[in-house]
């Protein structure tokens, strides 16, 4: 059975979102990134560090559809219709990876053949 949605958590998160939209907005409505007098802007994720995040909570959607789909079958609980939630979560989870591979590969490509 999947946990039950902490409400107060997706709302730290949606400020968390928030603040970060306002962050990466305020240099463009300044005139630019850097520069004499501006404050040096905090330092962002590396892109290997958002994918290995992105890459890990996938997993852990995967996991969480997998234990799901046990206690089902073992008897453990009744709730088919939590067990196909947590399927098709799992199923949208790893379309949406696929998709962003998908992209990153098409995108390596084309810079690789741009001419020099």
């Amino acid at each position: 059975m999947l946990p039950p949605v902490d409400s107060a958590s997706i709302l730290k998160l949606r400020q968390q979102i928030l603040a970060r939209s306002d962050a990466l907005q305020a240099p463009s409505l300044r005139g630019g990134v850097g520069g004499i007098g501006t404050p040096a802007a905090p330092e962002q994720p590396q892109f290997g560090t958002a994918l290995n995040e992105a890459l890990r909570s996938v997993s852990a959607i995967q996991d969480q559809a997998t234990s799901a789909t046990n206690a089902y079958e073992t008897g453990q609980t009744h709730d088919l219709a939590s067990v196909m939630i947590a399927r098709q979560k799992a199923s949208i989870a790893f379309e949406a990876t696929l998709q962003a591979r998908n992209r990153l590969v098409g995108a390596y490509k084309d810079v690789m053949n741009m001419p020099l």
